[in-house]
């Protein structure tokens, strides 16, 4: 029964740039089906449909992509979040790819004084949703690399955040079918852990490792700290 569950599961993919392609691609290969959606109406997306197979389409709008999906991944630039249509996303869980990086998003003051998170951003745009942070902390190639069977030793690990429990066993489930173990770091304000520049981002890393590397997490603002000397204490 569960192995027909994945099987049937349909993922949702809200933009289809490196990191949706790569989300496509590793869940055709684990038997569910993908819907793509864009902010151009589909435009552009024949070629990866194309490559994908019959079990992935196109939907004419993100409403349309999002209305059967069992889980939907939002890999759209931080600054589309606030367009996405609320309404449509009301009881589905998502996973928010995202990584903030002013110089391709533009500034954005509450990241920059870490107010809050990407992934918060999504939540308040989508309030019926259950926001999952997710996939934004290895190379979108990787994603369909360096998977490898529950077990394996040296495993690689992702971490997650969210709020909502039955929501992260989703996404969890979900990565372990891409081939990844999963470390879960705890609500969606902690999700700044595995961030751009910080120790968990990027790097592989097992399980150990990677909650080792969440453990030495600092917020920006520290790192920009001057040291104290001996000598002004």
């Amino acid at each position: 029964m569960q192995e027909t569950e994945k099987i049937m599961a349909t993922i949702s993919i809200i933009g289809a740039g490196n990191v949706g392609a790569q989300v496509a691609r590793a869940s055709i290969r684990t038997g569910k089906s993908v819907v793509l959606a864009n902010s151009r109406h589909g435009e552009g997306l024949d070629g990866l449909v194309a490559e994908l197979g019959e079990r992935a389409i196109v939907a004419a709008s993100v409403a349309d992509a999002v209305k059967d999906a069992d889980i939907v991944v939002v890999a759209l630039p931080i600054n589309a979040y606030a367009a996405l249509p609320a309404d449509a996303f009301v009881g589905k869980v998502v996973i928010d790819t995202g990584n903030y990086y002013p110089a391709w998003n533009g500034n954005i003051p509450e990241l920059d004084d870490e107010r809050t998170t990407t992934s918060e951003l999504l939540q308040a745009a989508l309030p019926g949703a259950s926001v999952v942070k997710a996939l934004n902390n290895l190379s979108a190639a990787d994603l369909t690399t360096d998977g490898s069977p529950a077990g394996s030793s040296d495993r690689r690990a992702l971490a997650i955040a969210g709020d909502d429990l039955d929501a992260k066993v989703v996404v969890r489930e979900l990565i372990d079918s891409f081939g990844f173990d999963v470390v879960d770091v705890g609500p969606l304000a902690e999700g700044w852990r595995f961030q751009r520049d910080l120790p968990a981002y990027g790097v592989r890393r097992n399980a150990t490792q990677m909650r080792e590397a969440l453990a030495k997490a600092t917020r920006y603002r520290d790192q920009a700290k001057p040291a104290v000397s001996s000598e002004s204490r």
